[in-house]
């Protein structure tokens, strides 16, 4: 069906067929420009019809619009979303957003019959159905994404699960750790991250078509219906927090912009780990660019961006939570700004994971490298601290004093530790005997981390089976 002046109004000398009625001049073009929306939310359109879907099944079962009507309607939508699935739908700015699109569109295929899908609805809660539908599909594809990358680091960790490096406080020599134990601590991070959009997700599980504008509706909806059709666990209970309310983007920013800091912080060591002065680890050139003028550059740009897009999904978060900080409910127009921050923040957070995955499993350890740094400045100083304790019953604090005593003799001696006499050892210390060298290794060191989540190998390939069972 097609509209005919009998029994479809024309879109007006403004554009505003939806909403003119009450208008008698046209906007100015600097409110067009403001007030269009069209431009970013078209990207809901699959939300959108998904929405309008349950919302027509829901008046045809409820009787508030005939069986006839709806099925038309339900072919309308379905004609639409073939439009926009192969970039043929008219999209247009005189109709400002996705939803009047959608309508319009609807209207010029079937007609006035269009005019009843928004019944017992408005803008106001088709937005926020179509937003929550938006970042849950957001959160769903975060989670599963980390979930990549904790595979990623799981496969490289138990490679290298006994291959020494450095552990660093500082970015200072501290004790020795193995390789595989320093990635399943990012194993740990991208966890919890993980779980924190899973229980944003959640949290934003209501839906809240059928809260109409801000009070609800008279008409006998099933709120419960579209819910369920929607995926939703149940209807959000108050008509005005359901319109009005975008915690749900915010939680979901505030875990994107934790798990963003994570990917910093790997991204920042994997930039330190390719330079020659560490010489850790190496990239291929899938993950790596070169110099205009320097032949012999091979940079680590994919980690540098990744550091650099949590200034953008930070400042998304900042952006949503100054935009909802002084509104009175129920919805305002400022609430047109909470899509453009949240679609940034998750385009720059999935293309970060993924770049993030595709280094992980592209790296190669230096072994030989790492194993040299692990024994670098007295690492193993602690381990003479706590041989003291166990084999000469000295109290802690004065094995911690001997035990700087003789890192200063080493020192001025320009040796390791390890490289001690004994009667080095033994003019400060008597009772040190020859026992003393099994624990001034770097191996040894590590070995004997055996405490509950410590870096012994034995230890590290345990927690590996644990994440993978939880993976799995």
């Amino acid at each position: 069906m097609t509209d005919n002046a009998s029994d479809t109004p024309k879109a007006n000398s403004q554009g505003q067929a939806m909403w003119g009625g009450r208008f008698s001049a046209k906007p100015a073009e600097l409110m067009q420009a403001i007030n269009v929306s069209i431009g970013f939310d078209k990207r809901l359109w699959a939300q959108d019809l998904a929405g309008s879907r349950a919302h027509a099944r829901m008046l045809m079962n409820q009787g508030v619009i005939t069986s006839s009507d709806g099925e038309e309607i339900l072919g309308g939508l379905a004609k639409i979303e073939d439009e926009i699935a192969t970039g043929t739908f008219p999209f247009r700015d005189e109709y400002e957003d996705i939803h009047m699109n959608v309508e319009a569109r609807l209207r010029e295929l079937i007609g006035a019959t269009a005019g009843r899908l928004h019944t017992a609805r408005s803008r106001n809660d088709q937005v926020a159905v179509d937003f929550r539908l938006w970042v849950r599909d957001a959160a769903d594809r975060s989670a599963a994404q980390l979930e990549t990358i904790q595979r990623a680091l799981l496969a490289q960790a138990e490679t290298h699960a006994d291959t020494l490096m450095p552990g660093f406080t500082h970015l200072q020599p501290a004790q020795p750790v193995t390789f595989g134990h320093h990635l399943m601590a990012y194993v740990e991070m991208f966890g919890r991250d993980a779980s924190r959009f899973r229980d944003a997700r959640a949290r934003m599980n209501e839906c809240p078509l059928g809260a109409a504008a801000l009070a609800g509706s008279p008409f006998p909806i099933d709120r419960h219906q579209t819910a369920a059709a929607l995926g939703f666990d149940r209807p959000t209970a108050n008509s005005l927090d359901s319109v009005s309310s975008r915690d749900f983007a915010l939680e979901a920013l505030s875990a994107a912009a934790i798990t963003a800091t994570h990917l910093s912080r790997l991204a920042e060591e994997i930039v330190l780990w390719t330079t020659p002065m560490f010489g850790f680890i190496k990239l291929t050139d899938a993950f790596t660019t070169g110099s205009s003028i320097m032949p012999q550059k091979k940079n680590p740009d994919a980690a540098e961006l990744i550091r650099a897009k949590v200034g953008r999904i930070m400042g998304s978060l900042t952006t949503l939570t100054i935009v909802m900080k002084g509104l009175p409910l129920a919805y305002s127009k400022d609430m047109q700004e909470d899509k453009v921050p949240t679609f940034e923040a998750f385009d720059a957070l999935e293309l970060s994971l993924l770049a993030m995955a595709g280094m992980i499993a592209d790296l190669t350890p230096n072994t030989e490298n790492m194993a040299k740094a692990a024994g670098a400045g007295f690492s193993t100083a602690t381990d003479l601290a706590d041989w003291l304790v166990r084999s000469l019953n000295m109290p802690f604090r004065d094995a911690h004093h001997v035990t700087g005593s003789a890192v200063k003799a080493a020192e001025t001696l320009g040796l390791d530790l390890s490289d001690l006499t004994l009667e080095q050892f033994q003019a400060i210390e008597p009772r040190i005997t020859d026992d003393v060298y099994a624990v001034l290794t770097p191996a040894a060191s590590a070995a004997s981390r055996m405490s509950y989540g410590g870096t012994a190998p034995a230890q590290v390939r345990a927690q590996i089976a644990r994440w993978k069972e939880a993976l799995a």
